[in-house]
């Protein structure tokens, strides 16, 4: 695990708690280029009435904007929770350089699929601020079913 990591972990945690306080499932993104933030996302599906409103959907669409190209195979995407398989689509078509996300989902993951479906060429870094990325969902979860 790269320092920078954790870093960028933090600022993707807080766009999730952004997500919470608006009532949405609390997961955040933000996509680096050269060490720079170019962008930020987190959860806007009830918002927006947009099933596709995923952090990461947000997230790489303002990346496409700021970078000026399909394609973001220079970028780091950081989520807080496993990318769901239509959010590891984008990932596959943006060529992204690395996906790195803190919380597994075996329910909804693009993992438990048991097949490729990000780029060949993307490296992927799990569990980077595991635990505080489950507590924002647990955390938000215990006090939607009180």
């Amino acid at each position: 695990m790269i320092k920078d990591d954790i870093f960028f972990m933090q600022l993707a945690l807080q766009e999730a708690k952004k997500a919470a306080e608006i009532g949405e499932v609390p997961v955040g993104a933000v996509i680096v280029y050269e060490n720079q933030v170019i962008a930020k996302g987190y959860n806007q599906t009830l918002q927006l009435n947009d099933a596709t409103a995923h952090a990461e959907m947000i997230a790489i669409t303002a990346a496409y904007e700021f970078i000026g190209s399909r394609y973001l195979h220079e970028c780091t995407l950081y989520v807080t929770l496993e990318p769901c398989v239509m959010c590891a689509g984008a990932c596959y078509w943006s060529m992204f350089k690395r996906v790195v996300y803190g919380a597994g989902d075996g329910k909804y993951g693009y993992s438990r699929l048991n097949a490729p479906v990000l780029h060949p060429s993307t490296k992927i870094m799990k569990g980077v601020l595991e635990t505080e990325c489950k507590e924002v969902l647990q955390s938000f979860f215990k006090k939607l079913r009180k």
